[in-house]
């Protein structure tokens, strides 16, 4: 994202003040105010796979995923940041009037071109601050990928998952997630939109 110039930054206060009335999903990195990407029918697809397998797989545990509606707030000593994750799934909940959520466990972003460097850059690093965070994901849209980032003894550690055949292991929410159902009516390539290709 660019930078704000000091005379254009926005106070959190008045940043949650006037998202409430906004008819654009904008998104607050220390100051500054930015508008949400547009996404794709690739895009929105992914999402909301991913939303509803997590959606059934939680159903009567105390673990929730939140769609790209929810904010998530990273907050530390020198600055904080709004964003709205595609999907994130959080075990420990703000308040029920509250429009952010400050503890997730697991995160899903969608790529798209446009996103590409905010979801693997600013983002991720972002989002790698949050305490309670276990588990990134980057879903591919463009090709059949799911890059997993889950947390270890030395940091993040990286996992890649390609093939449709393969379930994406969630045990930190008690939880999966499989190929098959999250590529599930997304079109990479030349494929046919359904889940039967490999």
């Amino acid at each position: 994202m660019k930078s704000a110039s000091s005379s254009c930054l926005v106070s959190v206060t008045d940043y949650l003040r006037t998202e409430e009335l906004s008819r654009v999903k904008r998104e607050y990195v220390e100051g500054g105010v930015y508008p949400r990407d547009d996404t794709n029918t690739n895009h929105n697809t992914a999402a909301g796979n991913a939303l509803v397998g997590l959606h059934a797989a939680l159903k009567g545990k105390k673990c929730r995923p939140f769609n790209s509606d929810m904010k998530v707030r990273i907050a530390t000593p020198f600055a904080t940041r709004f964003y709205y994750p595609d999907v994130s799934v959080v075990c420990d909940s703000n308040p029920p009037d509250s429009s952010y959520q400050d503890r997730p466990v697991v995160i899903i972003e969608v790529i798209s071109e446009s996103t590409r460097r905010l979801d693997e850059g600013e983002k991720r690093d972002g989002y790698f601050q949050i305490p309670t965070l276990r588990v990134y994901l980057l879903v591919e849209t463009n090709i059949r990928r799911v890059r997993v980032f889950r947390r270890g003894d030395h940091g993040f550690e990286p996992e890649v998952y390609t093939d449709l055949d393969e379930v994406i292991p969630l045990p930190e929410i008690d939880a999966s997630l499989s190929l098959a159902d999250l590529y599930e009516n997304v079109v990479i390539g030349g494929d046919a939109p359904d889940s039967e290709d490999d």
